[in-house]
Formats: C-alpha cells, sequence, structure tokens
C-alpha cells in the first residue's frame, strides 16, 4: 500500500507543513505516523518545486525511512495528487492513500481502519460526524438567506486521509483531467464517476492547520499524548 501526502502550496516564507509543533515541522510528524505502518509500503511526498530541497533535507535530518520519496507537485491539490500517483510503482488492486500534509494528529488507528474499509469498500474516506446545525442557503446581493435544514445525521465534514484502489483513483484522476474537472478533493471526483465511497469515522483531533490558532490547538493535543 502507497500513501500519497499532498503539502499546500504558499508563497509565504514558511508555509504552513513547515511550521513546527514541540519543535518538529508539521510534515515531519505527518510523515512519521504514516512511516510507522507496516502497512504502508512507500510515501510520495509532493511538493513544489522550489521546497523539494528543503523536504529532503528534513526527511534525511530526521532519519525517516527510505521508503518516503519527493516527488514535484502542481498548483492545486488535485495536480499535486496527479503527480504522486503517477510516481507510484503501484498494481491496480493495491490501496493508495491521499492525505493532507497539515494533519500532523492523524493517528495509526483511524489509517488501518481507512485501508481495511477501501479492501472492503474499494474507496473510503476519513469523515467526522457534523455536531452544528447545518443550514442550506441562497447566497444574494443582501447576504445569505436559509432555504433549508439539512439533517446532521446526513451530514459528514470530510477529513484525510482518503483511500480507493489504485486503478480507481487513477480513472477517476483521468475522467477529471479529459473534462477539465477540479474537485475539492479525492472523494469529489469519485462521486462525479458514480462511485461509492464508504466513511470511516474520524477525530476532532484530525483538523487541518490552517489558521494560527489551530497550531496552538494542535501543541495542546500533543502535550495531551
Amino acid at each position: 500500500m502507497s500513501a500519497a501526502s499532498h503539502t499546500s502550496s504558499s508563497t509565504t516564507p514558511a508555509p504552513k507543513q513547515f511550521l513546527t509543533l514541540h519543535g518538529i515541522p508539521i510534515l515531519i510528524h505527518t510523515l512519521r505516523t504514516f512511516a510507522a505502518i507496516t502497512a504502508v509500503e512507500g510515501i510520495h511526498v509532493a511538493v513544489r518545486a522550489n521546497e523539494i530541497e528543503r523536504v529532503e533535507e528534513q526527511i534525511a535530518h530526521y532519519a525517516l525511512p527510505e521508503k518516503i520519496h519527493v516527488v514535484t507537485g502542481g498548483d492545486t491539490r488535485q495536480a499535486s495528487v496527479s503527480a504522486a500517483l503517477r510516481s507510484l510503482p503501484a498494481q491496480e488492486e493495491d490501496i493508495v492513500l491521499v492525505h493532507d500534509a497539515v494533519r500532523p494528529l492523524i493517528d495509526a488507528a483511524t489509517i488501518e481502519r481507512t485501508i481495511e474499509a477501501v479492501r472492503k469498500h474499494g474507496a473510503a474516506i476519513v469523515g467526522l460526524p457534523a455536531i452544528d446545525t447545518i443550514k442550506q442557503v441562497e447566497r444574494t446581493s443582501e447576504g445569505a438567506l436559509i432555504t433549508a435544514t439539512i439533517p446532521r445525521e446526513r451530514i459528514v465534514q470530510a477529513q484525510t486521509p482518503q483511500g480507493f484502489r489504485c486503478g480507481l483513483l487513477r480513472r477517476i484522476f483521468q475522467e477529471a483531467e479529459t473534462d477539465g474537472f477540479l474537485g475539492t478533493d479525492e472523494a469529489s471526483l469519485a462521486e462525479r464517476a458514480g462511485v461509492p465511497v464508504a466513511v470511516v469515522v474520524g477525530s476532532p483531533r484530525n483538523f487541518k492547520i490552517t489558521q494560527p490558532g489551530d497550531l496552538e490547538l494542535a501543541e495542546f493535543y500533543l502535550r495531551q499524548k
């Protein structure tokens, strides 16, 4: 099984995946978790061309396993994952997981449950059940107007990893590229192709670090561990 890790692009001097938690880059926390899982045979990290040397130096500095490979990504998540997917020496039935580099608190148990779900269903993502009441709205020139309340039991917040049989993932990426379709995540490409995607229950800790306060929350969770 292989894992393709996508690092978000950024024009700032310190992209989020290079910020540190407990003095260690976020990306390294993420890679360590996946690398420790025996079933993960290879990890391909897609980064911008100007970040490749930096990432390779960090991997060497923290003595991560040789099964981690760095490849040139693109300007979007979809382009980066596509590049990583092309680099995978994987067979049609092999399992591929896609994970956001800036979700460093993913745990091994969730990863392993996702692998099992892909074995059973062919496609699966980690999702967090909605807690808040969800409203559907219509955007107007004067603001948003509520049009419906969506039952919470029908809603999950998508997380990663998102896993697929390799042949399936390659097919839905090719179809999206052919049609010029840009999805928000891998599951959206599967949905578009009519492929059922199972949901593995995630954790509030598996959040994406996007705001300054997220870093403080991640530090808190790491202290609890």
